[in-house]
């Protein structure tokens, strides 16, 4: 197949690319590499040494044989969208390419402002370059399990059947996100699932959940095509950011009292679920929903388990600390979402294990001199 990776610079999208230019897929990336100018802008770095996009793409062709295209542009920018769309014609569009960060769209008016428009505007140029260029691309979007919230029901995948009156419905599951960020994600799902209906988009929309780990069989090839790792307050995520700060003698920060419960997955099986969401395409005028996920944890619970593996494997002195909560967020709360769509397409899940956890420790302690620990602590503040 002819996919195009959106976002192919990021932590997801590199390895993605990479997995399936090596599956004999003919891969393009388009990125306009934000992503960079943002560890500039906040004074941080990837644990990890990242080399150029160009660097990156010729070590792939070296090792593999294989080629990738590169757009270098903004999605923001429709005759950008359009002239790569129209020189590629992708049949799969793997949309990475927005801010990810919920603290980052926080941070005051700029941000939150830089992050709708980022987001929504670039999906809706998207929509349509494939509407008018290729109508029958599928798009595979990556959303959030934070588009839903923490409501004290069980979260279903996309939709949900009401009961109203003595009349029902199947209708879109209620979105309580937390951040303006989160809320672009659901900006995004709306425009997506009105082209479904309206012009025939086929579109997968796949809410995952917070992703950990580091490395994937291609990516630890050559130190050229390691993919990056965040530990900052702002765009590092829980488990990633616990392993880092364990291994630099930091203390776990834990916000708050640690309840919040979220969904989590392996880096391997955000590759996993793409392929499947890419090979098995939602029909024309679809708009369906895949729970990208594999295991629920409450923060607490990730920081005791690196705290213990760093302890009993490592022989590291591992200290939690409570922060105040900077989010507005439920720190105790019911959390149970599905994810049976993915499994039932062949999913198997890598779950969390120590030998993981006790390997990200160890890469962080080879690459400790990396760390800028002044960037550890949470800097944005929702109230």
């Amino acid at each position: 197949m002819r996919i195009l990776v959106a976002g192919g610079d990021g932590f997801c999208g590199w390895p993605t690319a990479l997995y399936f230019s090596e599956r004999g897929h003919e891969v393009a990336i388009v990125d306009n590499m934000i992503r960079r100018q943002w560890d500039e802008e906040l004074g941080s770095n990837s644990l990890t040494p990242i080399y150029s996009m160009e660097d990156r793409i010729n070590a792939w062709e070296d090792k593999s044989g294989k080629a990738m295209k590169l757009y270098e542009g903004d999605l923001t920018e429709y005759e950008f969208v359009h002239s790569f769309m129209q020189d590629f014609k992708p049949e799969a569009f793997i949309h990475y390419a927005e801010q990810r960060s919920a603290p980052y769209s926080m941070i005051d008016r700029e941000h939150a402002v830089f992050t709708q428009m980022n987001n929504v505007v670039g999906t809706l140029n998207v929509l349509y370059a494939i509407k008018e260029i290729v109508p029958d691309c599928h798009l595979i979007k990556l959303g959030t399990m934070g588009e839903y919230g923490t409501p004290n029901i069980d979260i279903e995948e996309g939709y949900i059947k009401i009961e109203h009156n003595g009349r029902e419905d199947v209708l879109p599951y209620p979105k309580q996100p937390f951040s303006f960020y989160h809320l672009s994600k659901v900006h995004d799902s709306h425009n997506i699932m009105f082209t479904c209906k309206s012009w025939g988009i086929r579109a997968t929309d796949l809410n995952q959940g917070v992703v950990y780990g580091l490395w994937t069989d291609e990516t630890k090839l050559d130190e050229k095509l390691y993919n990056r790792v965040d530990y900052d307050g702002v765009f590092g995520t829980a488990l990633n950011r616990f392993c880092i700060q364990a291994a630099v003698g930091h203390d776990l920060t834990v916000y708050g009292k640690g309840g919040q419960t979220r969904a989590f997955l392996d880096i391997r099986d955000t590759l996993q679920c793409v392929e499947l969401a890419t090979l098995n395409p939602a029909d024309r005028g679809e708009f369906r929903v895949f729970n990208q996920f594999t295991e629920q944890f409450s923060v607490l619970e990730l920081a005791e388990r690196v705290k213990r593996v760093a302890e009993e494997q490592l022989g590291l002195t591992v200290n939690i600390a409570h922060l105040e909560n900077p989010r507005v967020e439920k720190e105790q709360h019911y959390y149970k979402a599905v994810n049976s769509n993915l499994v039932d397409l062949g999913l198997k899940p890598h779950f969390l294990s120590d030998e993981l956890i006790a390997d990200l420790i160890k890469t962080a302690q080879r690459y400790q001199d990396r760390v800028k620990t002044s960037v550890i602590a949470p800097s944005t503040t929702w109230r």
